[in-house]
């Protein structure tokens, strides 16, 4: 057992929070970056989708780059290159430095994120995990949904650049932690990247997402980008089943609990990237929120979270997965939906019980779907477990944005006003709605009664 351990959680947990973070924080200060740089409303959503597209096409590289070079190594290349994106991200001058920076952002994410789940689990014994992944998804996931507050306090009294700014402090400090615990550098033997598994799979997913964000708008086209994107992500399956050695284990799937886990996360970050934002931008755009308060107005769907979250990771350890999760999901798509009946009312305060709903029910899901998902491999393949399962969840997330921004988008100019524009913005909640009810059947059907058995030990 490491004696450094929990500096080992602490590290991983500032690692994973830095990320979550970062796919939020910007919500609340696109309107103040869309005045100075400019931006479109959907260069708006690109700034977004830039960062969750990028660590959804990459992360799968994450987890074979962290066999190749031992997981320590290629977390350290990833948070380095994080805070530099971020640094990049603070100097931005147009549309498309910005993008840019955002995508490399995702880059270094991609690499930290498969393995830092990996560490965490090598480093505790197996009746320590659901507490211990407890506490390290359940604090990243309030940093997802802090985002809009941090973003808020530095858009409205510094700069929105300082949003950026804060990583890197904050991945110098990781970077000292991970040397001071001194994690053992590991190499898989034998382990490489198929450059041409890596060049079906990163434009398949790029083609299938820009032509769902653009089907509003670009009609045929959009389609087109489609079928290429599908085409190719089909190609790189294909390659993957045959191939002895693969990109991607898509194998893992024939677990129908691993396969439970990822679907779940998958359909939840799918609605819950979407929702933060577009109620950040409901709340400054149409109730005129100031950065500083529309990121106060998040607390009722941050504090819950917080709380729910350690209950879910106590719960997995007594009864398993499938309880938290179901009951988390059920309790999530009520949250949903009372929300969006609130939003054409345009007043805040009838949104707070369906945040407060939304929070409990993420914190009681998030936790014990991970935990289970990576307890069901021996240590030796969780990173690419990890790389397989967070794929998944960051396609989820890319999609979802594309989705619901096509809905709000696609209807706004169709129900003009302030009204019309609350009606748009709940349609888009109704997806996300409907996507925590698909997670509560995907848990009933795939996600075994019983708790998992024990991984072997590492």
């Amino acid at each position: 057992m490491n004696p450094r351990r929990w500096l080992v959680l602490v590290a991983m947990t500032g690692s994973l929070s830095m990320i979550m973070l970062d796919q939020t924080v910007v919500s609340v200060a696109l309107p103040s970056m869309a005045r100075e740089l400019p931006l479109t409303p959907h260069g708006q959503q690109w700034v977004v989708n830039a960062y969750v597209l990028a660590i959804a096409a990459l992360v799968a590289l994450g987890g074979k780059a962290a066999d190749l070079l031992g997981r320590p190594r290629a977390f350290q290349i990833g948070v380095t290159l994080f805070f530099l994106a971020s640094a990049g991200c603070a100097g931005a001058w147009d549309t498309a430095s910005i993008i840019a920076f955002r995508a490399l952002q995702g880059a270094g994410a991609a690499l930290m994120m498969p393995v830092s789940a990996t560490i965490v689990l090598a480093v505790f014994p197996e009746a320590e995990r659901g507490r211990v992944m407890a506490l390290y998804a359940g604090i990243s996931q309030v940093f997802l949904a802090l985002g809009p507050l941090v973003g808020g306090l530095l858009t409205e009294y510094v700069t929105w650049r300082a949003v950026f700014l804060l990583n890197v402090p904050v991945g110098l400090a990781t970077l000292a932690l991970v040397a001071v615990a001194t994690v053992p550098n590991l190499p898989v033997p034998g382990s490489r990247i198929g450059v041409g598994d890596a060049a079906l799979v990163v434009p398949g997913l790029a083609l299938v997402t820009l032509g769902i964000q653009q089907l509003a708008g670009w009609g045929a086209p959009s389609v087109a980008l489609l079928v290429a994107g599908a085409g190719l992500v089909a190609w790189f399956t294909v390659r993957q089943l045959r191939a002895a050695d693969p990109l991607i284990h898509l194998r893992l799937f024939a677990d129908r609990g691993f396969t439970g886990d990822a679907v779940v996360m998958g359909l939840v970050q799918f609605g819950l990237l979407g929702i933060v934002l577009y109620s950040s931008i409901y709340l400054q755009e149409l109730l005129g929120f100031g950065p500083m308060a529309a990121g106060l107005a998040a607390l009722p769907l941050i504090l819950p979270l917080t709380l729910a979250a350690q209950v879910g990771g106590r719960w997995f350890d007594r009864a398993g997965v499938r309880a938290p999760v179901l009951v988390g999901m059920a309790v999530c798509t009520v949250g949903i939906v009372a929300w969006l009946l609130a939003l054409p009312g345009l007043t805040y305060t009838w949104q707070v019980p369906g945040m407060v709903l939304v929070g409990v029910g993420l914190g009681l899901t998030l936790s014990p779907t991970n935990t289970d998902a990576l307890g069901r491999v021996p240590d030796a393949e969780r990173s690419q477990a990890s790389g397989v399962v967070q794929t998944v969840r960051q396609l989820g997330g890319t999609l979802g944005v594309a989705v619901i921004g096509s809905v709000v988008l696609g209807l706004g100019p169709a129900l003009p006003g302030r009204t019309g524009t609350a009606d748009a913005i709940a349609a888009g909640f109704g997806v996300a709605a409907g996507a925590f009810a698909l997670a509560v059947l995907a848990g009933f059907l795939l996600l075994g009664a019983a708790r998992t058995a024990p991984a072997p030990a590492p």
